[in-house]
């Protein structure tokens, strides 16, 4: 049975595959972690617990397993090559990534890798992309129209997309289910999105992703038993960046990346106010959060300061609900925009 282009029986094995192996090996992970000291302390919480770090990198390792899956299926029962040099792109874009990440998790907080330091790391994870010709060079730039960026678009637009949605996505994070949540509502968007634009490749990526991302929330939802770390955040902002160039919906997917895009503007305020912020809430005994600043410098911090201002108290499981909150608001009106008014 086909629909629009798309297999139910391969996104089911492949989205099935890439859930399962999600679950048994974090479940493992998580000991393993804890037995050798690979922890950090829950910074909300008022007696920060200790918990297992660098769970992320294996919704990296399922979702590569389940793109490669679905690549097997079209090629031993249909016998077609379906988009293979795209899948294997986005499989070894995502392993190359998330190892980066998984480098700076065993290095520690704050002792990891430096800021300059994940930029010219993270600039080679874009050669996968590359390397395929992925995405279109021709964009279309407000008052002067269709452009042909020629070998700009891959030797420059492309990095620069997948470094820094590799680094824009490690901004937002630091909560119980925070990050792994909102790339959970990134995949449901794109998927809606791609499935009725008939992008069918990009759908099966978005789905497979998806179910690597449910079966890790299992054990990242409140109260948390691992952590996705930077191994999570680093591999998903450049395998989302992938997806759009990948797919050739740039602009919807930059509009479903508006909370980011924010993140990065009061990270900035908070530069100019000579604060480095930290995410993070200030915890009282009673497990509820105080904004840790005067103003906000993050998402989260706007988050708490809505939660104070509107039901008089925020805890940590709100301030994560509101965010996600945010992001299906956006998400939906991205759909409206872009697949009803066709904008």
């Amino acid at each position: 049975m086909e629909c629009c282009g798309v297999n139910p029986a391969y996104v089911a094995v492949s989205g099935l595959a890439s859930f399962i192996i999600v679950y048994y090996t974090v479940s493992w992970w998580i000991g393993v972690a804890e037995r050798n000291g690979l922890v950090g302390r829950d910074m909300n919480k008022p007696d920060h617990p200790s918990v297992a770090e660098a769970g992320g990198v294996w919704v990296a390792v399922a979702a590569s397993f389940g793109l490669m899956i679905l690549i097997a299926l079209y090629r031993y029962v249909d016998a077609v090559a379906f988009h293979l040099d795209i899948l294997l792109a986005l499989s070894l874009l995502l392993f190359m990534s998330s190892f980066l990440g998984f480098m700076d998790d065993l290095l520690g907080w704050k002792k990891g890798l430096r800021v300059w330091q994940r930029i010219v790391f993270a600039a080679p994870l874009s050669l996968p992309l590359v390397v395929v010709k992925a995405g279109v060079s021709s964009i279309s730039l407000p008052f002067i129209g269709a452009v042909n960026l020629g070998l700009l678009y891959p030797l420059l637009l492309i990095p620069a997309a997948v470094v820094g949605a590799a680094n824009a996505y490690n901004m937002l994070a630091g909560y119980n289910g925070l990050e792994a949540g909102l790339a959970a509502e990134l995949m449901v968007f794109t998927a809606i999105y791609t499935f009725y634009k008939g992008i069918t490749h990009i759908f099966y990526a978005s789905v497979i992703m998806l179910a690597a991302l449910l079966g890790f929330l299992i054990y990242n939802w409140y109260p948390a038993r691992v952590f996705p770390g930077n191994s999570f955040t680093y591999g998903f902002g450049a395998y989302y960046a992938s997806l759009l160039i990948a797919g050739n919906f740039e602009k919807y997917g930059a509009t479903l990346f508006t909370l980011y895009f924010i993140e990065l503007l009061l990270f900035i305020r908070g530069l100019l106010h000579g604060v480095y912020k930290e995410n993070f809430g200030r915890v009282m005994d009673d497990g509820s959060l105080r904004p840790p600043y005067d103003k906000a410098y993050s998402v989260t911090h706007l988050a708490i300061m809505f939660l104070e201002k509107t039901i008089g108290r925020a805890t940590e499981k709100h301030v994560v609900y509101t965010i996600l909150s945010w992001q299906a608001l956006i998400g939906a009106a991205a759909l409206y925009l872009y697949l009803y008014l066709g904008v």
